[in-house]
């Protein structure tokens, strides 16, 4: 069965088509802390590269958490480019912002800056505006950006074995919390479907990405769902990941995916805050917000973060126990300006 997407592939920036033909060695990068979309859309790059006869290499700050492993692409990644390759672009998926690509940017800043760029992107904060940056927040994952990039430069969806299709319905499947979350569009849906005609195992994707959780990782749940608070008459509800939580459950930061989508679940909530405990003193807050509500990236923005209406994320300047007072009273103050309803 095919699905019909050319009437979605415009969508996609000619001079992003055009620089991405005329690379041949390409440094394909995704954010810190990888999630799926950024795994599956760096992977898309990839892909759609070496169909056209080109290279990539796959760079992330951050080794891919085992959970991403079902991914078949996920073992090429690095955490730094290769040393004696002459690369030609620099594409950049699923960066809120150039910073969150992490400490390999810092690390081989001159290669950074030295290469022209391409911004792959879907969170509404971000301010690439460059020829070749492509931010689109109407689109619910950066995977789905990416499948119209391959069908725009005619590059088949079931290419590379099925490698792109599964990396591609991954991210779209996390992004959209198994298009379930209000960024589902039509078009999100059509391309998932044009994903799963081209062999993508979309049911596989959603059981490993909210099904499957190793014991350890039940158990920080818990620890963590026990100390949920509220605010507000309930408006407001947080909780506080430390590290102690984790060296308790014997896990690792990044089984921590999924707390705040837990908290957001809170019947009479219109704020949900994950307050987790970061390196050198300072606080990493997620934020889930409720459609039609606080825009979650107003909040976040106060502390110098980005993100999506309904999904943001910053980190405050303070330890947790300074951080959470700050936070919780800006979470207050924009509930209260809310027009009446």
């Amino acid at each position: 069965m095919t699905i019909e997407l050319r009437r979605f592939v415009d969508a996609v920036p000619p001079a992003v088509v055009e620089r991405l033909r005329g690379s041949r060695r390409v440094l394909a990068v995704g954010h810190e802390n990888p999630d799926a979309d950024t795994i599956g859309a760096t992977i898309g790059v990839a892909a759609i590269v070496e169909a056209g006869g080109g290279a990539a290499t796959l760079v992330c700050t951050d080794p891919v958490p085992p959970l991403y492993r079902f991914i078949d692409g996920v073992e090429r990644f690095r955490t730094d480019p290769e040393p004696d390759v002459d690369y030609d672009l620099l594409v950049v998926s699923d960066c809120g912002s150039l910073e969150r690509v992490g400490d390999v940017a810092r690390r081989h800043a001159p290669l950074f800056e030295r290469l022209p760029r391409i911004v792959i992107d879907h969170h509404a904060s971000n301010g690439a505006n460059g020829d070749t940056d492509w931010v689109d927040p109407a689109s619910a994952a950066t995977c789905e950006m990416v499948a119209l990039l391959a069908l725009r430069m005619g590059v088949p969806l079931d290419v590379a074995g099925g490698r792109l299709a599964t990396a591609l319905i991954a991210g779209i499947v996390m992004d959209t919390a198994t298009f379930a979350h209000p960024n589902t569009t039509p078009r999100t849906l059509a391309v998932a479907g044009a994903l799963v005609a081209a062999g993508a195992p979309l049911a596989e994707a959603s059981r490993r990405l909210y099904r499957t959780k190793p014991e350890a990782q039940l158990r920080l749940f818990g620890r963590v769902l026990d100390g949920l608070e509220s605010a507000d008459d309930g408006l407001i509800v947080h909780a506080t990941l430390r590290d102690a939580d984790l060296v308790a459950t014997g896990t690792q930061p990044t089984h921590s995916e999924g707390i705040i989508d837990l908290l957001a679940q809170a019947e009479d909530a219109e704020i949900a805050i994950l307050f987790k405990e970061a390196p050198n003193g300072t606080t990493r807050i997620s934020v889930r917000t409720r459609p039609n509500g606080v825009d979650a990236t107003t909040l976040t923005a106060a502390f110098g973060g980005g993100g999506h209406a309904g999904a943001a994320g910053a980190t405050v300047p303070a330890p947790v126990e300074a951080a959470r007072p700050v936070v919780l009273a800006e979470a207050a103050r924009l509930l209260a300006a809310r027009p009446p309803a």
